[in-house]
């Protein structure tokens, strides 16, 4: 129903962070894989990732990543996000219902400070994106990122929330 893709570079903790969220959706029959796509990383991202049973791709043409995706749906999310609880039944609930993409609400407990919500651009991915497949497969192209495949969209607000991967980050430091 659902795939899950993500890239990282050396994010070791943060994956499994975020990978350790994404266990209630496998359990419920959402999450039906999740791919990861590394830049070249040297810490033990690959262990993790093998060990929660995702493919990883270390090389990896974003056509063919998205054929093999086995959700009708994807959802596009950064190593270290993590999302709130409620999530399954609201995601599972708006893939059913829906054909728009959708992002996930900012955390209310994880806020910048209001002067650098508003000097910083927001990353396209901070808040997640679900995406349809086939409206995906046909933005993707031959070099292509994830970030690439989220320009462009008005998604939907989805009440569910998302603690942002510089959260993560932040605790690392």
């Amino acid at each position: 129903m659902l795939t899950v893709i993500m890239e990282c570079h050396n994010q070791e903790p943060e994956l499994a962070q975020t990978l350790s969220v994404l266990v209630a959706g496998a359990v419920e029959g959402l999450v039906s894989d999740v791919i990861v796509l590394d830049h070249g990383s040297t810490d033990g991202s690959a262990v993790v990732a093998d060990a929660a049973g995702c493919r990883f791709y270390q090389q990896w043409d974003m056509k063919d990543v998205l054929a093999s995706a086995r959700g009708e749906w994807l959802l596009l999310i950064e190593p270290g996000a993590r999302l709130g609880q409620g999530w399954v039944d609201e995601v599972a609930e708006y893939v059913a219902l829906n054909k728009a993409p959708a992002r996930f609400s900012e955390s209310r407990l994880y806020r910048l400070p209001f002067y650098r919500r508003l000097t910083r651009s927001t990353p396209l991915l901070e808040n997640g994106l679900l995406i349809p497949k086939r409206q995906a497969q046909g933005l993707a192209g031959e070099g292509r990122e994830l970030l690439q495949l989220a320009r462009g969209h008005k998604p939907r607000r989805l009440a569910s929330e998302i603690i942002p991967s510089w959260v993560a980050r932040e605790a690392r430091r």
